[in-house]
């Protein structure tokens, strides 16, 4: 096996044994039903890992991920971690969380090409284009790109709106709230944004 799967395995076992010293119930309560106030939707980018920033035990949160937190409506693996978020465990918060400094972000506003992943970037490069009078305006690219990532968790927060599973929530007078934030990879400061409440 290979060393750094060894060291995975370890310190898993590491993991659990210190969870179940300071809560030696942890695992049994943790196996019988997840019950999470929260849905998170963020990057998959390994240096945002959505439990942790926010303080939360495995379990507090039910999580989805992908390449600069994009929501689009072709998307039915998305979809269907929101619906079941929504409507089987009556998530009360959904998170939307971008992060300065996105590779994402920053691939989808220049020229390259990086082979399938332009198609899913293509969803930014819109957002770039409806905005880009005002990102143009600004002094760098960087500037550029801070506001780039604010700007994609505002329209992923419509997005998540805009959904029937956002409406039929709506219709059935569900408590749900939307929260769009951003992480600072700098200081590990999580910014709101956005809110939407029904």
């Amino acid at each position: 096996m290979n060393s750094d799967i060894k060291k995975i395995l370890e310190d898993n076992k590491k993991w659990a044994g210190g969870m179940k010293k300071v809560e030696p119930e942890f695992f049994s309560k943790l196996a019988e039903q997840q019950n999470p106030k929260f849905l998170w939707i963020g990057c998959a980018d390994s240096r945002v890992p959505a439990n942790e920033i926010i303080g939360k035990q495995p379990g507090e949160v039910f999580v989805h991920r992908n390449i600069a937190n994009v929501v689009v409506h072709s998307d039915l693996n998305c979809l269907s971690v929101i619906q079941y978020a929504v409507e089987v465990l009556k998530v009360e918060h959904i998170i939307l969380c971008g992060h300065y400094g996105c590779g994402g972000i920053a691939a989808a506003m220049g020229d390259e090409e990086f082979g399938l992943i332009d198609n899913w970037l293509r969803h930014i490069k819109d957002i770039y284009r409806f905005h880009k009078q005002k990102l143009d305006a600004l002094n760098s690219h960087e500037e550029r790109v801070r506001l780039m990532c604010e700007l994609n968790v505002i329209e992923q927060v419509e997005n998540i709106c805009n959904t029937t599973v956002f409406h039929n929530a709506e219709k059935r007078s569900q408590k749900l709230e939307i929260h769009g934030m951003i992480y600072s990879l700098e200081d590990g400061i999580l910014k709101n944004i956005i809110n939407r409440t029904i």
